[in-house]
């Protein structure tokens, strides 16, 4: 098992007297159903929770275990989202980028500091560190990684029940064979990506393009 978030990076701004630092991460760029969600997470200094991970690297299971002691014990927590009809209208980065200011703003105090997985975001306007990696590097960014993934599957059962038939509650919008399968066989859904090509191709055969 490799080397999992720790407080190295909070550390540095809690020492400088910075003591609101907030991570965030985002889920759900890659499926060709559903939103992006963010989530912003903020803890009291030195707080830590052990078997916060990167979402990616954990069972759902672990995840649904985790989220509410996270929300415990963190200070403030803020959520964003991208529906479908912004990720078709404005592309899946500005969407991406949207719910990660969404997620900002829904915080109850303003960060110090902001930890970022991934890409330094020009949008973003609170001071800023991005990593790439760095939900499996620094603990607040690995905690807001499984609240956005524990929010963006529940809205993907919510959508499985909306609207059967295609998988949502198992792939979670993912690219998976069954995902495909169900697409191809039913058309895509409200809640497809009109803009990706795996669902253009498959509207395209449904309709016998």
């Amino acid at each position: 098992m490799g080397k999992r978030p720790d407080l190295r990076y909070e550390r540095k701004f809690w020492q400088s007297g910075l003591l609101a630092i907030a991570g965030v991460d985002e889920v759900g760029v890659g499926p060709m159903a559903g939103p992006v969600v963010a989530a912003a997470v903020i803890f009291p200094p030195e707080t830590f929770i052990k078997g916060v991970d990167d979402s990616k690297q954990l069972l759902p299971e672990q995840r649904e275990h985790l989220a509410p002691e996270i929300r415990a014990k963190a200070i403030a927590i803020g959520v964003g989202v991208g529906e479908v009809a912004e990720i078709d209208r404005v592309n899946i980065y500005h969407a991406r980028v949207a719910a990660i200011i969404r997620a900002l703003e829904q915080l109850s105090c303003r960060p110090d500091h902001v930890l970022l997985d991934g890409r330094r975001i020009a949008e973003i306007t609170l001071p800023h560190t991005a990593m790439v990696g760095g939900d499996r590097r620094s603990f607040c960014i690995a905690a807001a990684s499984i609240i956005a993934k524990v929010t963006r599957d529940k809205i993907m059962c919510e959508y499985d029940d909306r609207f059967p038939g295609y998988g949502f509650a198992r792939h979670k919008g993912y690219c998976t064979a069954e995902h495909f399968e169900a697409v191809e066989r039913l058309g895509p859904s409200p809640i497809h990506r009109t803009s990706f090509a795996p669902v253009i191709a498959a509207a395209q055969l449904k309709l016998g393009f």
